[in-house]
């Protein structure tokens, strides 16, 4: 495969749950209620970053699922596994709509601390009715739901940079804890809601995370925007197309469903057995799925990451489909110089080659707290 390039390309498994395919519990071996144990979680975790992921991602979402065990909360899974990792940058998806904006900074510029510099955000925005109801609001769509989305991730960049790196001084002869000089409000005033700040942590060791969101949502480029747009399409060959159109305006990461081939049976067995038992994910319609060998998905990823700067990962059934990830197509991909090199001093923003930002407080030296 001398014909690929080499390139510094990111993979990320999504690890919630069994699976991803709504029947992926049935086949797991594990009672129901296993997917609630932390041990679940950390094992699931531990796994993807043995197998060489470099992020692993954690779906989420306030509504009860319809189909398959019910799940924890994105962010607190993510905090369990931080401490007990070390290379593997860890990516809850967090509402961006319907959660108070400043817990919501509060919650990933902790989950950056206890990392090290290795979590993330996927902005999630659905904006339904059924989440509305859930907190009191009404639906949100459209302009509305984008500008919201929008004011809430800006939000959240100016509350990391309310505190400039070096705000924390420790001076005990002084007594003082910190240079008050360095802290700043963020004085934001959006469509809805209005933030003062300063945050109540201080700056994230990255200085701002790196933050993904569906594509067309929030403007791409780094800055107030995203810093990668999520590219799914409906079919595999069509994903191919969707990616490189919207890689001429920015950071991509495609989304792929996968069933591979596994323990002897092919991966059109296993989806027929877990259709058998559940219908396949038609709640995500628009999901490429690429159902195959190890090979074959490595030759496809390969073209994926000749214009994506990533691939996000659904495997059918966690364990199954990780082991065959893990041993058959992760090794083929770095054989082809194709993956960032994962080591555990490196940041999430190093992985993504994103240099990490000046505070926009301190360059500016205005509202001190």
């Amino acid at each position: 495969m001398s014909q690929h390039q080499a390139g510094r390309g990111i993979l990320a498994l999504e690890v919630d749950g069994e699976g991803t395919h709504p029947a992926a519990w049935r086949v797991s071996g594990r009672a129901p209620g296993g997917v609630l144990a932390a041990a679940r979680t950390l094992e699931a975790v531990q796994a993807a970053e043995s197998a060489g992921f470099h992020a692993v991602t954690f779906e989420d979402s306030r509504l009860l699922r319809e189909q398959g065990p019910a799940r924890l909360d994105a962010v607190q899974r993510a905090a369990f596994a931080a401490p007990r990792t070390r290379s593997v940058a860890l990516v809850p998806v967090l509402d961006a709509v319907y959660t108070e904006p400043f817990h919501v900074a509060t919650q990933l510029a902790s989950l950056d601390h206890i990392s090290a510099g290795r979590a993330g955000w996927i902005v999630s925005a659905a904006g339904t009715a059924e989440e509305g109801a859930a907190v009191g609001r009404a639906p949100l769509t459209g302009d509305a739901l984008a500008q919201e989305a929008a004011d809430a991730v800006e939000t959240s960049r100016l509350l990391w940079d309310s505190w400039e790196d070096g705000a924390v001084i420790r001076d005990v002869a002084a007594g003082r804890y910190l240079d008050a000089g360095k802290l700043h409000y963020a004085n934001f005033r959006g469509r809805t809601f209005s933030v003062k700040g300063p945050a109540i942590i201080p700056r994230p060791p990255q200085g701002q995370l790196p933050v993904f969101a569906p594509a067309g949502l929030l403007a791409p480029g780094t800055g107030q925007g995203a810093d990668a747009a999520l590219v799914s399409a409906a079919a595999p060959e069509l994903l191919l197309n969707s990616v490189a159109a919207h890689a001429a305006a920015g950071s991509v990461i495609a989304e792929l469903e996968v069933v591979l081939d596994s323990r002897g049976r092919s991966a059109a067995d296993r989806l027929a057995e877990l259709d058998g038992w559940e219908p396949g994910s038609d709640a995500v319609p628009q999901r490429a799925r690429l159902a195959g060998s190890a090979a074959e998905l490595a030759d496809y990823l390969a073209q994926l990451l000749g214009t994506a700067a990533g691939v996000r990962l659904f495997p059918a059934v966690l364990d199954t489909d990780l082991e065959e990830l893990g041993q058959l197509v992760l090794p083929r991909l770095r054989a082809w110089g194709l993956l960032a090199q994962t080591a555990p001093e490196r940041t999430f923003r190093d992985l993504l080659g994103l240099p990490r930002p000046a505070n926009r407080f301190a360059a500016a030296g205005r509202g001190h707290a």
